[in-house]
């Protein structure tokens, strides 16, 4: 059988590339400030990483910079610093990805175990507040409650015979507080995700388990875990791929020089550097190195993903 000739392909692949945008063209123009908005605030400063192998002069600009090649990354890695803030960030990173990841599907499953709907609704309300709050609020209500003098924490500690604890000038606390913190701030708004999936299980399963005597126990394990999983390996990918990528308004908030040797993180590292000491180069190279790593780990976590039998992102 003879193929057609390839322009006549390329025509005919046009014609119906533009018979589907004619179709769709509703849906695209409502795309549209989504696409330009990524054009100009995500794709766009991309170009601006040059000046992370450039000697950047503010009055010389991007293009008039000298090139210097790999010079600010390999001061950064041969500089004290590199150990201590991949540290830091890693710990910080690891702990909040293993304390709370689990804790908004727990939370997911309990509201959808309960039966009592006031009380159901009461608990989601709660927990759902913290999504509303910025986060400049949220670490101020963390340091009054564990204000030694004020702080509600430390008034139940003496009131119980314990001494007080100036909890946010002690390293040892600083990680514990900063994840107690986050599963706080982000637990309830989480666990929506998951209750939308349990919401989409089919109640015919559960009749069924329950007609074959299945407790409520066996019908969670067996039917609500297992339906879960797909979007539990996803968002699992996800915030591996976020692990080290700390934001640095949480740690600046919550940090201060007694507690630079455990709270220090890249994105603080990046911004005293950067926006405190002028110096855009060496703070444009940490951060590509943050990004690089970030990308590397979500392509990781997807490609382990896959392996071990699951879904990835791709």
């Amino acid at each position: 059988m003879n193929k057609p000739p390839r322009g006549s392909r390329f025509s005919t692949s046009l014609s119906s590339t533009w018979d589907h945008i004619k179709r769709d063209r509703q849906l695209l123009v409502l795309f549209l400030p989504c696409l330009v908005f990524y054009i100009i605030f995500r794709y766009g400063p991309l170009f601006g990483l040059t000046i992370a192998f450039k000697d950047y002069n503010v009055f010389e600009g991007i293009f008039g910079s000298k090139w210097v090649g790999l010079k600010h990354f390999v001061k950064f890695f041969s500089g004290d610093d590199f150990l201590l803030l991949f540290k830091n960030t890693l710990t910080l990173g690891f702990f909040t990805l293993i304390f709370g990841f689990p804790i908004p599907i727990l939370l997911a499953i309990s509201l959808n175990e309960l039966r009592v709907k006031w009380l159901k609704k009461s608990i989601q309300t709660l927990t759902y507040l913290p999504a509303f709050l910025s986060i400049v609020i949220i670490c101020s209500m963390v340091i009054d409650f564990l204000s030694p003098s004020t702080g509600l924490i430390n008034k139940m500690m003496a009131a119980l015979g314990f001494e007080k604890i100036y909890f946010m000038i002690a390293p040892e606390w600083f990680r514990t507080i900063y994840v107690a913190s986050d599963i706080w701030a982000t637990a309830g708004y989480d666990a929506i995700i998951y209750l939308a999936a349990v919401a989409g299980i089919s109640p015919t399963l559960y009749e069924a388990a329950k007609v074959d005597g299945c407790s409520r126990w066996k019908s969670l394990w067996n039917i609500t875990f297992p339906s879960l999983m797909p979007t539990i390996l996803i968002m699992f990918i996800l915030k591996t791929g976020k692990m080290l990528q700390i934001g640095y308004e949480k740690v600046l908030l919550l940090y201060n020089s007694n507690t630079y040797e455990v709270a220090d993180v890249f994105s603080t590292y990046v911004y005293r550097k950067g926006l405190i000491e002028s110096n855009y180069s060496y703070a444009a190279a940490v951060g590509m190195f943050e990004a690089l790593i970030a990308m590397i780990m979500l392509l990781s976590a997807n490609f382990i993903s896959k392996r071990a039998g699951g879904k990835g992102l791709w």
